[in-house]
């Protein structure tokens, strides 16, 4: 599966994401036309990914976003009651949308390591289309309040713990080499940040999200297959 095909599959418009986000959010948004409420969330979403892109979320004050939006304080506030709750929104957006395709991906693959390579291909591609919210939830979370960071923690270790999963059961049916899959999830998984936070990096080399899947698929699997004479008979900790 290439990022196109993934594309045309998968709808992540910026009205799909918004038209999401009111449909989690029925009680905190209180205008009640769609086509207004997903217009203004793209103009309120974009805005508050850029200005944080260029200042950080946290120095951002509401004014800021109604500069930046062209919308009045009034209006922003009939979409969230303060900026916590407008930062609560976006980590939820993007935390619910990265569970929601990657469950539905992994129900269409069979086999232990087509359900890994699904998986790998599934996050590098939902992070070139969302790269902004995924970069703001990377760059922000130490930046969070208490009961989001730990939502943000959660996630982080939900989707490892999948990965770890993934790996354990290539592992059980022999098409990997035993090694501690969580450990190996983490590898995976930082690997998989470099792309969307170093994205500039990989521009400058002229390095597609496919070349990129690509290779770091062939790492992977080379290094699960790879188990010298000394790692034999070793016990796997999946714990």
């Amino acid at each position: 599966m290439s990022y196109r095909d993934f594309k045309k599959q998968v709808d992540l418009s910026k009205a799909a994401l918004c038209r999401e986000a009111l449909a989690r959010h029925p009680d905190t948004i209180r205008v009640k036309k769609e086509a207004t409420v997903v217009r203004n969330l793209e103009k309120i979403f974009a805005a508050a990914l850029r200005i944080a892109n260029r200042r950080g979320f946290s120095a951002m004050t509401m004014r800021d976003l109604s500069a930046e939006t062209g919308l009045s304080m009034g209006a922003l506030y009939a979409y969230f009651s303060s900026k916590e709750d407008l930062l609560a929104m976006l980590q939820d957006q993007r935390r619910q949308v990265t569970r929601r395709i990657l469950e539905e991906r992994l129900a269409a693959a069979e086999g232990p390591l087509e359900r890994l390579r699904t998986a790998v291909r599934a996050h590098l591609y939902l992070s070139e289309a969302m790269q902004p919210w995924f970069f703001f939830a990377y760059m922000e979370a130490r930046h969070l309040p208490p009961a989001e960071r730990e939502k943000t923690l959660a996630g982080e270790l939900e989707t490892e713990t999948l990965f770890a999963d993934l790996l354990a059961a290539a592992i059980d049916a022999g098409t990997l080499a035993p090694r501690d899959p969580r450990l190996f999830a983490a590898l995976i998984k930082a690997m998989l940040q470099d792309w969307y936070l170093k994205r500039w990096k990989y521009a400058r080399r002229r390095v597609t999200v496919d070349r990129y899947a690509e290779e770091l698929l062939a790492v992977i699997e080379n290094y699960g297959r790879a188990l010298g004479s000394a790692d034999t008979g070793k016990t796997v900790d999946r714990a």
